[in-house]
């Protein structure tokens, strides 16, 4: 079966989202999609909760958008340094059956190849160098369809960190350590995105039948109608917090 790769520059975080919805809900092809960067943004999962993630104070002196994902994870900040790589797979296309746990292991796998010069690892759901994080995911899983989801730090400012509150629940081997104690770039440890990007190029087409295909392709695959549950937060829900 033919896995299909799409790369995409400043696509901004929404318009990749609405794609992929569409992409999981109304096609049945195997793609990759890689897109660089996207306007400033927060991304939460579906069903975060903006008190308990967001600093109401930064937002209401930098407002950026917030936008709630149609998958579920964690709450990161995006912007044009932030490197996105998406995964949707037939479920029959793979010998394993696809449970959170199982697609996370098959995703790393990848990506030990991808990172094979360094200390990679996978700790809970994050990609790890060490002990400090540089990969954070997301997924989805459908009767007959599945999507994993990464944003990738290839930089990030510290000050865009102020957005996020030190959330709840917390990985064990983050062991409460601040968001600049707990965060690597991966700039620091990559030449280039390029790179990174042709390795995993290689690394997809040594395991699959592997085609590049263009956005314009990708969007005549995603016509139909389906159920979108990709939004923007609200400025009224935002102000709500801001207010308390």
């Amino acid at each position: 079966m033919t896995l299909y790769f799409l790369r995409t520059k400043n696509l901004p975080i929404f318009t990749q989202l609405q794609l992929e919805e569409a992409l999981l809900r109304t096609s049945c092809v195997n793609i990759c999609l890689v897109n660089e960067g996207s306007s400033q943004a927060i991304v939460m999962g579906i069903s975060g909760k903006l008190e308990e993630l967001i600093n109401a104070k930064k937002i209401r002196e930098k407002p950026i958008p917030i936008i709630k994902r149609f998958s579920g994870g964690g709450t990161v900040v995006v912007d044009e340094d932030t490197l996105f790589v998406s995964f949707l797979f037939q479920k029959e296309t793979h010998s394993f059956q696809p449970f959170p746990k199982t697609i996370m292991e098959w995703s790393a796998s990848i990506y030990k190849e991808v990172f094979s010069a360094h200390d990679f690892q996978l700790r809970e759901n994050d990609y790890v160098f060490g002990e400090k994080k540089f990969g954070g995911n997301a997924q989805y899983i459908k009767k007959d369809r599945w999507l994993h989801h990464t944003s990738f730090l290839w930089d990030y400012k510290e000050e865009s960190m102020e957005y996020l509150l030190h959330p709840k629940k917390t990985p064990q081997y983050r062991q409460e350590r601040s968001h600049d104690d707990f965060l690597c770039k991966l700039c620091k440890h990559e030449k280039s995105k390029e790179n990174v990007i042709e390795r995993l190029k290689m690394t997809l087409s040594q395991n699959y039948s592997f085609q590049e295909i263009t956005l314009g392709e990708v969007l005549e695959m995603t016509k139909g109608d389906h159920r979108k549950n990709t939004t923007f937060v609200s400025l009224q829900d935002q102000e709500l917090v801001s207010a308390r």
